[in-house]
This record gives C-alpha cells, sequence and structure tokens, in this order.
C-alpha cells in the first residue's frame, strides 16, 4: 500500500475553470484528464455552475463538508448530502446549485466499459478485503495497516489483500476498482 498524505496535494483549477480540486491519486499514474482510467479526486465548489463534461466516465460524488448540491441533469433532479455517495454518468450536461454555501467532496471516476468502481463509507473498526482501490480518511484519529492516518490522508492498492482498519469517531471512504476487460 502507498501513503497519499493530504498535504502533498497541489490544487488544480477544474476543466471548466469553475473550482479547484486535488487529486488523490489516478492510473495510470500522471495521467491526463483525457485518458486515466479512473481518479479520486477532493473539490472545492465555492459556487453555483455547471459540472465538466467526462465523455465516457462514470462518477460518484459524496459530499464531505456543507450543506449539500442540487444537482440538474437532463431534466432530473438529484440531490447531494453529506455521507452519502450519489453516482452518474460524468458525460451528461449537468447544474450544481448549493444548497447552503460552500461544499467540499469527495469524486471518483472511471473509465466507462473499462473499469467499474463503488464507493462504501467506513466509520467502524474492521478488516477490510482491499483490492484495487483508494481509501480516503475523512475525520478522527485511526490506523489502517498499521499506517497512522490524518484527515483527508489517503492509502492506495493494487495488490488484493486484507487491510485492518482502526480508529474510534472517524469516517474513510473506500473506492473499489473492478476491471472489466
Amino acid at each position: 500500500m502507498i501513503l497519499l498524505p493530504a498535504s502533498h496535494r497541489a490544487a488544480q483549477p477544474w476543466k471548466n475553470g469553475g473550482g479547484v480540486t486535488r487529486e488523490v491519486a489516478a492510473f495510470p499514474p500522471g495521467a491526463g484528464m483525457d485518458v486515466f482510467d479512473w481518479r479520486v479526486s477532493i473539490a472545492e465548489v465555492a459556487s453555483d455552475g455547471p459540472f465538466s463534461n467526462f465523455p465516457d466516465i462514470d462518477r460518484t460524488l459524496t459530499i464531505l463538508t456543507g450543506a449539500g448540491i442540487a444537482l440538474e441533469m437532463g431534466g432530473d433532479k438529484l440531490r447531494l448530502l453529506p455521507g452519502r455517495p450519489v453516482s452518474f454518468p460524468g458525460d451528461q450536461p449537468a447544474a450544481a446549485t448549493l444548497l447552503d454555501g460552500p461544499v467540499t467532496d469527495l469524486n471518483v471516476m472511471t473509465r466507462r466499459g473499462k473499469i467499474a468502481h463503488t464507493v462504501t463509507a467506513l466509520s467502524t473498526a474492521q478488516t477490510l478485503s482491499a483490492e484495487e482501490g483508494v481509501l480516503v480518511w475523512i475525520s478522527g484519529e485511526g490506523r489502517v495497516g498499521g499506517t497512522a492516518m490524518g484527515p483527508l490522508d489517503a492509502l492506495q492498492t493494487d495488490v488484493p489483500g486484507e487491510w485492518v482498519v482502526e480508529g474510534e469517531d472517524f469516517l474513510a471512504y473506500y473506492a473499489a476498482f473492478t476491471r472489466l476487460r
């Protein structure tokens, strides 16, 4: 497993220029926005506006801080609320309205037809069967596989195994990736 400290992430402008994101991890390493197989990032959303269009990408957003986002997509309206991962196609035009001020979100994206993903919340000590994936520690103190975790630190693995997740009053999210071809 690879430790990905929060302090090592640089802010990058969104694809549409409307905000900033901090990449947690991507595959292949160093892949640009148009060629990644999967990507995990944390974004700061300070104003209403359109979502960037990502052709052939599936997304899951989880609100980490703030009240949430009302997302309008092709006539459908979704409410993204704290702690509830919501999945949607990244290539469908979408516009976001903040519910009550700025939010921070966890964004997991995968290339449709090549990689699938799930996002699972962890808040109790457990043994996690890890495949290819990224675990992002959100809050509280704890350890994963003996590694101390701080807010927004992450771990990445591409080798199946088990991680012992320990802590009290913590929240983490695990993004697991499955190769389809």
